[in-house]
């Protein structure tokens, strides 16, 4: 009886497992088991020091580039705030693959399928540097590149993280101000020229790809 108990057990795991597995590949949970960020995983991003993620919208800025507007949310559970993780257009990440410290990346806002991206136009509140969504499904140009800073060999999980803009050498960025209509709220989103404590992010909630068998290895 024992025995059967102990099967039964075992069956009921499984199942929950598959369950789970299926409500991952519909992304309406997370995964838990792996420690990276893998290439093809699409996440939320929070900013430790302001406790608000990365978040866009089809909602054009009044002034300097006019591009799609990049804010931050309190909100946990907006679906306005999941971001691709994609390599760099003329060298593609292999899906599945973990994502090193230093590695150059694209994070592609997946409701609107355009690319986080600087440039030097000036932010609206802060009058640092703008943060947009630009491009056209996922294709857009070097000013969506960021590099991935961090202290050990890949972007794990638990990291905090610095996004470094390859084109300005400027870094994903909160200030703490918030707008007002139409996006009351929601906190500016900038790049700033040095490391500081506002730019320091997260992995919260996601789909994260399994990383492949040889990856972890360096295998790219």
């Amino acid at each position: 009886m024992a025995a059967l108990r102990c099967s039964k057990i075992a069956l009921f795991y499984q199942i929950s497992s598959l369950f789970f597995c299926l409500l991952l590949s519909f992304g309406l949970c997370e995964d838990f088991e792996y420690p990276y960020v893998t290439c093809g995983s699409v996440v939320k991003l929070l900013n430790t020091r302001n406790n608000v993620r990365l978040h866009s919208h089809d909602v054009k800025y009044g002034s300097g580039s006019g591009q799609q507007s990049v804010t931050a949310v309190d909100s946990s559970d907006d679906t306005n705030s999941y971001w691709a993780v994609k390599g760099k257009a003329d060298k593609p990440c292999v899906r599945g693959t973990p994502i090193k410290c230093g590695q150059t990346i694209r994070l592609m806002h997946t409701t609107t399928r355009r690319n986080l991206h600087s440039h030097y136009f000036q932010s609206p509140l802060s009058r640092n540097q703008e943060v947009s969504a630009f491009g056209t499904d996922g294709v857009g140009d070097n000013g969506d590149y960021w590099a991935v800073t961090c202290s050990g060999t890949y972007w794990e999980r638990d990291d905090q993280v610095r996004f470094k803009h390859t084109a300005t050498d400027t870094y994903l960025h909160i200030t703490g101000d918030t707008y007002g209509r139409p996006i009351h709220g929601q906190r500016e989103v900038c790049a700033y020229p040095k490391p500081d404590s506002g730019n320091f992010w997260r992995v919260m909630e996601g789909v994260f790809i399994k990383p492949t068998e040889n990856s972890a290895g360096g295998k790219r």
